[in-house]
């Protein structure tokens, strides 16, 4: 069975091409989209990054090429028109879970990252300022983290904030015990907002979600608080956020995801004019921390995500069923 994987980056190709060993795969590293879409012709199976644009012209092109099963590497699957696939009798399947560590993990350095400077530090460092100004941060130990979604990553990172001694707010749809046990006392989201030192995001993002931090729930929040999103760009209202950083809100923000990433992250623009202006003025901040949708990007989780990906395409051809499972075989 051959098998085209698209938006593979230089470190994922090995792994995948290992794990893949007893197929014929073949490797790109553009992402798919209409104008990439009929490279797949010929291939029964599509393997596809969270950054892929599967609408319902995408996946017509696909179909008309003979594919008949996409194997997203990623949880997140809002860029699939489930529907269209469903009508043109697609299976698709996604990793519904790999190391929560790794996205804790990289909150929590955002997070601290923005809370001591750490960027402006190295930049000063490496011009042989070592002064102090302006670098001054604070403990995080005795102050209240706020997680937003306490899932398997929420529980990760609210085990690391237990460990800096931090009082602990949650919110979500349901409890975890696991939160509760490490202290965590649930309320809700305006509570959260306007008692949180540092804000975390972990929530998927759906209609319900969009813009769960819109102008006002921004406005709510503290002027000296940190924020950190490592989950989904449309989570915060972008434009919102740019007009409370304007006027000097917020001690520092992370993001490692931002709202119109797709066919920007994971792509060299350094020498082309930025036409996003909203993104153009973020990272102009000085307490404002961008990364590239990296979050993910440990060894451990893109082995997981890369094993769970094989088992996916194994069991269509099987006609197996597993919970990865968003659109059966028909």
């Amino acid at each position: 069975m051959e098998i085209l994987a698209f938006g593979v980056q230089a470190d994922e190709k090995p792994l995948i091409v290992q794990a893949f060993q007893d197929h014929e795969v073949r490797c790109l590293d553009v992402f798919l989209n209409e104008d990439t879409a009929p490279i797949a012709a010929g291939y029964e199976v599509v393997s596809t990054s969270v950054n892929a644009e599967l609408g319902p012209r995408v996946l017509q092109i696909l179909d008309a090429g003979g594919t008949r099963m996409i194997a997203q590497r990623s949880t997140g699957f809002n860029n699939i028109d489930l529907r269209t696939a469903e009508r043109l009798g697609m299976t698709v399947a996604r990793v519904s879970s790999y190391s929560p560590y790794s996205v804790a993990e990289f909150a929590w350095t955002l997070a601290m990252a923005v809370n001591r400077r750490i960027v402006r530090a190295s930049i000063r460092t490496r011009d042989f300022d070592f002064r102090l100004d302006g670098l001054l941060g604070r403990d995080m130990h005795g102050r209240t983290a706020g997680i937003l979604g306490t899932g398997k990553i929420g529980e990760a990172f609210s085990r690391i904030a237990h460990g800096f001694g931090m009082r602990l707010l949650g919110w979500d749809v349901a409890e975890n015990p696991a939160c509760a046990e490490l202290g965590m006392t649930y309320v809700s989201k305006e509570q959260l907002l306007a008692e949180s030192d540092l804000i975390t995001l972990h929530v998927p993002l759906m209609p319900e979600t969009q813009h769960l931090l819109d102008a006002a729930a921004l406005k709510a929040m503290k002027d000296d608080a940190i924020l950190v999103n490592s989950s989904r760009g449309g989570l915060i209202d972008t434009a919102a956020l740019v007009m409370e950083l304007r006027e000097g809100r917020f001690t520092g923000v992370g993001l490692d995801v931002y709202e119109a990433e797709a066919g920007i992250f994971y792509l060299d623009k350094s020498l082309e004019t930025v036409e996003d202006d909203t993104l153009a003025r973020l990272v102009t901040f000085p307490n404002v921390l961008v990364t590239s949708h990296q979050a993910y990007y440990t060894e451990d989780a893109v082995r997981q995500i890369i094993d769970a990906t094989v088992r996916n395409v194994l069991d269509y051809r099987a006609g197996r069923r597993s919970g990865n499972v968003l659109v059966p075989r028909s």
